[in-house]
């Protein structure tokens, strides 16, 4: 019985390597060739982006995936792509972005279009999805996708007279990225009102005017007081606040859409976050956020379509980088991640101030000063800020004011 045993043993050992020799010759043998066309783009489509780049130099079949509108249909159908973050600095034509999948800063060329209006102070101001909006002098918008260069320009707009500009938002249809609006809020508290550009229309809608919740009919009073007292309690709730605003932040905004409504939030030269709903055509003003002794700066970033704020303050000799997320059932804000003290000591006295865009659970922060340039990759999930290495161009390191991310998405069509 025993030797019957091992013999059993044996041959079934010897059926499993053969199987086993039989795997590896398909293995071996098994091209990406061998597979039909339609299998083969979707394969390649969950590559990176950046490799797409190089699909051209592999051999014919693949360069003619390259131009294959399938391939762009196969590529849509992939949820999400690790972001990449489109740098702004001063003086600087081309696009310089950070490729969070490789850790790596590279360069892409402007379209001809977008590269003639970078010379006359063409600014991004607003991306979502796989396409970044840029904000002429004259006051109208272009359209890019930064990946595969196209570009297109928006019909004028009437912006209504006298009235200034608090926000920019973009938004883009998640499941096709074959369409996108753009929101401008304009006026001064209380009196708001906003337009939307929709690419399925083309063109821009009438004005709406918003009208200030009844429940938050409270914060008028409280917004107009430049004497409030603020503390932290030991749960980390800011209970009160006052500050002033950066002049740079005039456009920083995000949206958010919570319950199937579109919410853009900025925040007002007074210091408060604003909320405006535009499904209900109102809006709501957020208690203040204040550092101690008004040496801050402030800034709203959009993260897993929530809106969270960062902070940068100075308190007993020491400099604070914190992430803040308002609770709208207590009205109060809490902190949710804050930079290691150590890291965060140096800013102190250096009346820096901070630009900030979330992608994910993560917020990319461009500390900048007199003295002083950092980029800052923070994870909200682990709480892990890392330095970003410093971006050389001919020799030269590039300090980058502001930076937005967007989804590297060549089937972004426009």
């Amino acid at each position: 019985m025993e030797c019957n045993y091992q013999c059993g043993q044996s041959v079934a050992s010897l059926k499993r390597k053969s199987r086993e020799d039989e795997n590896d010759i398909l293995f071996n043998t098994f091209s990406l060739d061998d597979l039909n066309e339609d299998l083969f783009e979707r394969i390649l489509s969950w590559l990176p982006t950046s490799t797409f780049f190089r699909l051209n130099s592999v051999c014919k079949r693949w360069k003619s995936v390259a131009d294959s509108a399938s391939f762009k249909l196969a590529c849509s159908h992939i949820p999400s792509r690790d972001p990449w973050f489109l740098m702004v600095a001063p003086n600087l034509n081309q696009s310089v972005i950070f490729d969070s999948a490789e850790s790596a800063w590279k360069r892409l060329n402007h379209p001809p279009l977008l590269q003639e209006e970078c010379n006359q102070n063409c600014m991004p101001v607003a991306a979502s999805g796989g396409l970044i909006c840029h904000r002429k002098l004259s006051g109208n918008f272009i359209v890019s996708n930064p990946v595969t260069g196209s570009c297109t320009e928006l019909p004028p707009i009437r912006a209504p007279q006298h009235q200034p500009l608090n926000a920019i938002v973009m938004s883009t249809a998640c499941k096709d990225q074959l369409s996108f609006k753009i929101v401008l809020v304009f006026g001064e508290l209380p009196n708001l009102l906003f337009k939307v550009y929709d690419s399925r229309s083309g063109c821009w809608d009438a004005e709406i005017a918003l009208r200030r919740k009844t429940e938050d009919s409270s914060m008028e009073h409280d917004s107009t007081d430049d004497n409030v007292v603020y503390f932290l309690s030991k749960a980390g709730i800011v209970v009160a606040s006052n500050m002033q605003r950066s002049p740079s932040k005039q456009y920083s905004s995000v949206i958010t859409n919570k319950d199937g409504q579109d919410i853009v939030y900025f925040v007002s030269s007074s210091g408060n976050v604003v909320a405006c709903n535009l499904t209900c055509k109102c809006f709501s003003e957020y208690p203040r956020l204040l550092p101690v002794f008004s040496e801050y700066s402030i800034d709203v970033v959009e993260c897993n379509g929530e809106m969270v704020v960062v902070l940068l303050s100075e308190f007993l000799e020491s400099a604070t980088l914190r992430v803040w997320k308002y609770d709208e059932a207590n009205r109060g804000w809490h902190q949710i991640a804050a930079m290691p003290a150590a890291d965060s000591h140096v800013w102190y006295g250096k009346k820096a101030d901070i630009n900030c865009v979330g992608a994910g659970n993560q917020i990319l922060i461009c500390l900048n000063s007199s003295d002083l340039c950092t980029y800052i990759l923070c994870d909200l999930e682990t709480n892990k800020w890392v330095e970003l290495p410093k971006c050389c161009i001919n020799g030269e390191v590039i300090d980058f004011m502001s930076a937005f991310s967007f989804e590297p998405r060549i089937e972004a069509s426009l």
